[in-house]
């Protein structure tokens, strides 16, 4: 375990590009993980297993195994989101981006927005938004993938920030007048 003072040093060494004092997941914690104790815990066992397989087959390229397995999952514990996450991963991966981002819906929903799954969905639907041009929507998306500790989301946030964009852009034109004080203005 690392303490606050360790990941800003971190931070530092391997981002020395940041503002000082910008350490975006500092305060998250380490790991996420789903609050899995309302369920029964053979039915919970059954269904993580269920899970496994049907990664196993998806990365395999078995993807009508994988959307089985996850479908199962989802039968035996029908409010726990992992499944509807995942059977959404198989879905996009056979081109149904519809139904991907029906079970993306849906499992964020019964994450209650917190934890792995909520975080893992709502990247996974910013993306697919992200592909519809919907990026206002995608945008939101990232950021409250971010808010719950995700780098990427947080990085992907920025980029769909038109203010940042914005910002980015006179910045670089100061920068560069300032290097170049004989250099004509660009429009």
């Amino acid at each position: 375990m690392t303490s606050a003072h360790d990941k800003a040093v971190l931070q530092a060494i391997f981002n020395p590009s940041t503002p000082f004092g910008d350490n975006p997941g500092l305060y998250q914690e380490d790991e996420l993980t789903d609050d899995d104790s309302g369920f029964d815990t053979e039915l919970l066992r059954q269904v993580k297993e269920l899970e496994m397989r049907g990664v196993s087959a998806a990365e395999a390229g078995d993807l009508q195994a994988a959307l089985q397995l996850f479908s199962q999952a989802i039968r035996i514990l029908p409010a726990r989101a992992s499944a509807y996450n995942n059977r959404a991963q198989a879905l996009r991966l056979q081109g149904d981006a519809a139904g991907a981002l029906q079970d993306l819906d849906r499992a964020i929903t019964l994450s209650g927005g917190a934890g792995r799954t909520a975080c893992q969905a709502l990247v996974q639907r910013a993306l697919l938004r992200r592909l519809e041009c919907q990026n206002d929507d995608a945008r939101a998306d990232f950021e409250r993938a971010a808010a719950l500790g995700s780098e990427f989301a947080r990085q992907q946030a920025v980029v769909l920030n038109p203010y940042a964009a914005l910002c980015n852009k006179m910045l670089s034109e100061v920068i560069n007048k300032l290097r170049n004080p004989q250099a004509p203005e660009m429009q």
